[in-house]
């Protein structure tokens, strides 16, 4: 029988970095289980405030904008920053001479973003006023929501070189306090703007003014706090004192001679060539929007926005904390020596450091994959219950519970291909990122083709659901693949077949999935749902079903920890520095 994977096998090996990264996994997942229930319960009363068309405009197009100039400004700074932060720099930068000029080239390089901020708004926001339709346009304040929403993303990326110097740092205590009190007051502020909006004769004026209110409040506090815990940053990069002209530089273009007084040229190299990837990434990201804000109605718009809110919450409460926390982990573990040189096969890794990264992959899988079992099982049966909690009546006759029921097969896609994404940006060199464009130009023709033949079947808006499945795969088995070759060359055994989930916890799932949907209690408690709405979810039929989901749930965990999952616990503490 093949050895399960072990997070507890890493030990001490990484210096206490498991340790703080584990830490700061648990603090992002507990801002996002504490604001997504704090904004779950406010966007109960913002989906009865505010029209489908406003909703939809704020939520699929505004948020288009904003991901948008956020996304290509800053995304490939991030990324090249984990990989480039001094592993030994303090938590305070001292003022005097340096030995190097390690940190001062990645603060400098933390003020990118906020340089091409700016020709990215202007670009993003002029093509999107020229391409919107007459219908969005000529809703109310139209064009004061939109100079806010730019605005504010503007103000967001002012806090950039405060959160990569608390990412590069593991300062996550700085970064989910700033980004809690943020979505806090935005949720906030949102909802008060709208809450004051339906007192007023011409309820509705101030639909779009308040989202975009909301948004500026977060990127104010967040800037604010940020600036509160870590001091005021440094807005433009400055001269590095070591940095001086030499022949060799002087040989160079001058793009280089000046790019090396300011930089460290081949993190500037790697921010560039991510950032140019980051385009195309984004489209295969935010294609859905992209589409619906093209061709779909305001109200379908406003339908589908619902729909992914609620389906997105598992992704944003677990998926993207662990994301973010892989990149940081695997950019630091698996951080080339000083002075090692990049080769079209990469650098040469500590062989430890490798066998570690491998063994914590093959864990964060195998876990993930039993959780989109459990997640596809009970989801598909309960969905039908959980509707009428979720959504407003005038939403059970759009398609969001049709997109909702398509979002339970999204979310295993999502959170495999986060994790393998986040190892591939960690070790690829600037050759594999390109090899990677080329094929992310393949995907996103895959994607359109599926959206067409989905569009063409019938399926509606929910195509863009299955079209999405579909390119997460490609991207999931394309990483897949560049892991394995990664890992042989540098002769580490990687064994993706012990990730996956043992029979007998696949027997499990199956048994409770068929004991619950064939039960009679099922179709009466689905059937009382339908007749009386939310009045019969505290019904004796409801809540027994409820309870036998519950239980099974909890037997399906039992048989998984018995059978795999206690082999993936740390059965040692991580030793600090």
């Amino acid at each position: 029988m093949d050895q399960q994977p072990s997070l507890g096998r890493s030990k001490d090996q990484d210096g206490g970095l498991l340790k703080r990264s584990l830490t700061s996994l648990f603090s992002l997942m507990g801002l996002q289980l504490g604001s997504r229930l704090l904004t779950f319960v406010l966007n109960q009363a913002l989906f009865r405030l505010a029209s489908p068309q406003a909703y939809g405009t704020a939520a699929i197009q505004f948020e288009l904008i904003l991901s948008t100039i956020l996304f290509l400004s800053r995304e490939g700074v991030r990324n090249a920053l984990l990989r480039a932060w001094p592993r030994n720099a303090t938590v305070h930068i001292t003022q005097g001479p340096t030995l190097n000029d390690d940190v001062p080239a990645s603060t400098n390089l933390s003020t990118l973003p906020i340089i091409l901020g700016l020709p990215v708004s202007l670009a993003t926001a002029a093509a999107y006023v020229t391409l919107a339709s007459s219908d969005v346009r000529h809703q109310p304040h139209f064009h004061v929501a939109l100079s806010t929403y730019v605005f504010a993303a503007l103000s967001e990326l002012f806090s950039e070189p405060m959160h990569n110097r608390a990412m590069g740092e593991v300062r996550t205590g700085a970064r989910v306090r700033a980004e809690g009190l943020g979505i806090t007051c935005k949720t906030l502020v949102t909802y008060l703007v709208l809450l004051y909006d339906s007192t007023r004769p011409d309820s509705g004026e101030f639909a779009l003014i308040a989202f975009a209110l909301g948004q500026l409040a977060y990127s104010s506090v967040v800037f604010v706090s940020y600036v509160y815990q870590m001091g005021y940053p440094t807005f433009w990069p400055t001269r590095l004192a070591t940095r001086q002209s030499s022949g060799v530089a002087a040989s160079r273009s001058t793009f280089y001679r000046i790019a090396s007084q300011y930089f460290d040229v081949s993190s500037l190299h790697l921010s560039l060539t991510m950032t140019g990837q980051s385009i195309v990434k984004h489209i295969l990201t935010e294609g859905d929007k992209i589409i619906l804000s093209w061709y779909s109605p305001l109200q379908d718009q406003g339908g589908y926005a619902v729909a992914v809110n609620y389906g997105s919450l598992v992704a944003r409460i677990v998926f993207q904390p662990l994301e973010e926390i892989c990149r940081v982990y695997f950019s630091r573990t698996l951080c080339p020596p000083a002075g090692a040189k990049s080769t079209s096969t990469g650098a040469q890794f500590d062989r430890r450091s490798l066998g570690q990264a491998s063994e914590i992959l093959l864990s964060l899988v195998s876990i993930q994959l039993a959780c989109s079992v459990l997640v596809i099982v009970f989801a598909t049966v309960y969905l039908p219950v959980f509707l009428h909690l979720l959504l407003p009546s005038q939403y059970l006759t759009t398609c969001a519970p049709m997109v909702l029921a398509a979002w339970i097969w999204y979310i295993p896609a999502l959170a495999i291909n986060g994790v393998l994404e986040a190892f591939f940006s960690s070790v690829a060199t600037s050759q594999d990122l390109r090899r990677q464009s080329r094929w992310l130009i393949g995907f996103s023709v895959l994607f359109i083709v599926s959206v067409i033949g989905f569009y063409a079947s019938g399926f509606g808006d929910v195509s863009l659901v299955y079209a999405n499945i579909i390119n997460l795969a490609a991207r999931i088995i394309y990483a897949a693949r560049f892991t394995s070759a990664f890992f042989d060359r540098n002769e580490t055994a990687h064994r993706w077949h012990t990730s996956a989930p043992t029979w007998q916890f696949l027997l499990a799932a199956v048994l409770s999935y068929l004991a619950i949907s064939m039960s009679e209690m099922h179709h009466q408690a689905v059937i009382l749902l339908q007749t009386k709405g939310r009045r019969a979810i505290l019904s004796v039929i409801v809540m027994f079903h409820l309870a036998q989901g519950a239980g099974m749930g909890l037997c399906c965990v039992a048989i998984w920890w018995l059978t795999s999952g206690r082999y993936l616990v740390i059965r040692a503490p991580v030793k600090s520095d």
